[in-house]
């Protein structure tokens, strides 16, 4: 993922101007990762090194998203529904 893209990523999702850390912005940044990696691995199926970090993105993002619902359900609720994320 290219600087641009985070920036683009960070600038939708930011709570206010210079955030870079929220729950709402590391959940986006995650699930681009997620995504980008999948796409790979469906050509890459051997790549088991691989596989082991995206598992470990996935479930830091559920952690974050638990957090965020147990703080702030409603934008729990936009979040998932913006990154079409299921649960």
């Amino acid at each position: 993922m290219s600087r641009l893209d985070k920036k683009a990523i960070q600038k939708k999702f930011q709570r206010h101007d210079g955030d870079t850390g929220s729950s709402d912005v590391q959940v986006a940044l995650l699930s681009k990762r997620i995504d980008l990696l999948t796409e790979h691995l469906k050509s890459h199926v051997k790549d088991h090194s691989s596989r082991y970090g995206l598992i470990k993105m996935v479930n830091a993002r559920r952690r974050l998203l638990d957090y965020l619902k147990q703080k702030d359900e409603t934008r729990y609720q936009r979040l998932i529904k913006e990154l079409s994320i299921r649960r």
